[in-house]
């Protein structure tokens, strides 16, 4: 069994406090690792690691810090295979999606690396004669991530890359659920001499480390994805320092399926998009609203297609549609669920229990009849469970689809242009997905609205989120 050691100012440090967490294998329940119980200290040894070496880390040109993340990105390509198995055991992804993952991250690395010559301040007139108006982009200072256990390496690059690139350093903590990738991580970025406290990792568990990563007067900025509760509590504790808070939160993103939809397409997007990583993503379908005409022809090919996702353990079969649940808590939430949606009035189509005896597993699971006062309309599952709710009017698809605490992205499947952009200019979503699988592009900007988050990620803007403006006025005699 693997020990996990924490990553601090260039050192792989021993376990200080003596306590461990048992990392286990969705798919088996079988412990793989053990990482480190990490307390308040060594969050604040990390965190002072990473003020020490902020200074020097700005002083050098933008190119200069990209080519620490190109490094990173061809020692994760090396090790290609080596994180797509630890990936597919510590996660429960199948195959095909966390080698999509490994790739993507270093892909990022490389995107985000292309910015170092790209990123500018701007001169800005002046009122007076002899006045120049400059406005820079500086670095923020120290920087935090806290990271989710769905997309857990993706996610220390979304962090990490915009924040290294603008002369920030940063303090990463992994998911307790997911963490040896993130020691890979650690292991590749001390390989490409990433200089020591620029990148530092802490393991431990959300209600220490992650509170001391928000609340702490050292740090600039932190950046969370994670639940609603979980952002809730960052807030609170970066509130006594006014710090800076970037939020990546819940979804409950609705697909509207129009009279003229290309069925073949909205079903193949719709399950695409919701038995992803087991239904375990923030931006998955998580609700169907499908017009009345079309109903019994989308309800016949959604049932096939989603009684021919195929689902095992990914570490046996490689060629699998979703693995298990990531822990015994989400099965039990998933369960509860159900079995509160079917006592609400939903009709179960298929699925709607566990799978074997070993293993986090839960069967695709189609819900019909729903209506939307239901709480598996209105509260985020995160499981492979479709909630299917009928309408007539499109005005009352637009108000379902926005009734709704959450704002992350929706899905909209017609062939009419009109239509489609009536729906874009209604639906109060960061993001939405026309005639395609909800699965954004790193150039873009993944952003939510409500409850979905604060900030966002990716592409200009979210480079942005880790830069502060410093504006001059200069003025000369001539």
């Amino acid at each position: 069994m693997k020990e996990l050691k924490m990553y601090v100012d260039g050192k792989f440090i021993e376990n200080q406090s003596g306590k461990w967490i048992d990392v286990l294998n969705p798919s088996t329940e079988e412990v793989i690792a053990q990482m480190p119980d990490g307390t308040v200290e060594d969050v604040r040894n990390a965190i002072d690691a990473a003020e020490k070496a902020q200074s020097g880390w700005e002083k050098l040109p933008p190119v200069q810090r990209a080519a620490y993340l190109i490094k990173i990105a061809g020692g994760i390509r090396a090790r290609e295979k080596e994180l797509t198995d630890i990936i597919v055991r510590e996660g429960g992804k199948t195959q095909g999606l966390a080698n999509v993952e490994v790739l993507f991250t270093a892909d990022y690395l490389e995107y985000m690396a292309g910015w170092a010559r790209r990123y500018e301040g701007e001169i800005i007139p002046s009122d007076r004669p002899n006045e120049s108006i400059f406005l820079f982009k500086k670095p923020i200072g120290v920087t935090t991530g806290i990271l989710p256990w769905n997309f857990p390496f993706f996610l220390i690059a979304r962090k990490a890359a915009p924040a290294l690139l603008t002369g920030n350093t940063i303090v990463i903590k992994p998911s307790q659920i997911t963490p040896i990738n993130a020691y890979v991580f650690a292991l590749i970025a001390d390989e490409a001499g990433v200089p020591p406290g620029v990148f530092n990792l802490v393991n431990g568990r959300g209600a220490v480390i992650g509170h001391e990563l928000a609340a702490n007067p050292k740090v600039g900025m932190v950046s969370l994805t994670g639940s609603v509760e979980a952002g809730i509590q960052t807030m609170a504790s970066a509130s006594a320092n006014v710090t800076k808070v970037s939020l990546e939160l819940g979804g409950k993103a609705p697909g509207i399926v129009m009279p003229d939809a290309d069925l073949d397409l909205a079903v193949k997007s719709i399950i695409a998009s919701r038995v992803i990583n087991t239904g375990q993503v923030c931006n998955c379908c998580e609700r169907v609203y499908v017009h009345s005409s079309i109903k019994d022809a989308f309800m016949e090919k959604l049932i096939a297609g989603m009684k021919a996702v195929k689902a095992g353990n990914p570490a046996e079969t490689a060629d699998l549609d979703m693995g298990p649940l990531v822990e015994a808590a989400a099965l039990k939430s998933v369960q509860a669920k159900v079995e509160k949606a079917v006592a609400q009035g939903a009709t179960l189509v298929l699925g709607g229990k566990r799978t074997g005896t070993k293993g986090y597993f839960f069967e695709p699971t189609i819900l019909d009849g729903c209506t939307q006062d239901m709480d598996v309309v209105r509260e985020e599952t995160f499981g492979p469970v479709l909630p299917v709710v009928e309408f007539t009017d499109t005005e009352d698809a637009i108000r379902w689809a926005n009734d709704c605490e959450y704002g992350l992205t929706s899905s909209v499947y017609t062939q009419n242009l009109d239509v489609a952009f009536k729906l874009i200019r209604a639906l109060k979503f960061g993001e939405t997905y026309i005639n395609r699988e909800n699965f954004e592009a790193m150039q873009g900007f993944h952003a939510g609205w409500r409850k979905s988050g604060i900030g966002g990620a990716d592409g200009k803007h979210g480079l942005e989120e880790y830069l502060q403006t410093h504006i001059v006025y200069l003025e000369t005699k001539e």
